[in-house]
């Protein structure tokens, strides 16, 4: 495939992933959001959250923190919240690698009048993996 279509196809396959953790996130199975992890995979909160969200490393860790803030309801079906993820900006770092720039939006109360839980930023790392491309790293800023 000649690299500027290859580049295209990436972007999109990425920019779909992003959109799957999202909604699965928000109301879908838990195994299924931490597969679009790398093995490896981690996420880092912003530092300053209430409550405190601790840091996930690997997809046992991702699994069991996903599992705490649908326990403690803070998001997952029943919740009324939703995760928007907006102006993503990719770059390529590597023949398969790629790390983006992009604004959260978390919205609570989405069965009535919406509030604002909270916006921020997400610095991302993808990787190509022979299931197709992964997060592998996420760090998430409050502002």
């Amino acid at each position: 495939m000649d690299t500027d279509l290859r580049w295209v196809a990436d972007q999109l396959e990425i920019r779909n992933l992003l959109a799957r953790l999202s909604h699965l996130a928000d109301a879908g199975d838990l195994d299924e959001y931490v597969d679009l992890f790398t093995e490896d995979g981690s996420w880092e909160p912003p530092a300053d959250t209430e409550p405190p969200v601790r840091a996930l490393r690997g997809r046992a860790d991702l699994l069991a923190g996903a599992h705490e803030r649908r326990n403690a309801g803070l998001s997952g079906p029943g919740t009324f919240s939703r995760h928007v993820v907006t102006n993503i900006a990719l770059v390529r770092t590597g023949p398969d690698t790629v790390s983006s720039h992009s604004y959260w939006h978390f919205y609570e109360k989405t069965d009535g009048i919406q509030e604002a839980g909270g916006m921020g930023t997400y610095d991302d790392e993808f990787r190509r993996t022979p299931e197709g491309w992964r997060l592998a790293r996420r760090v998430s800023g409050l502002g």
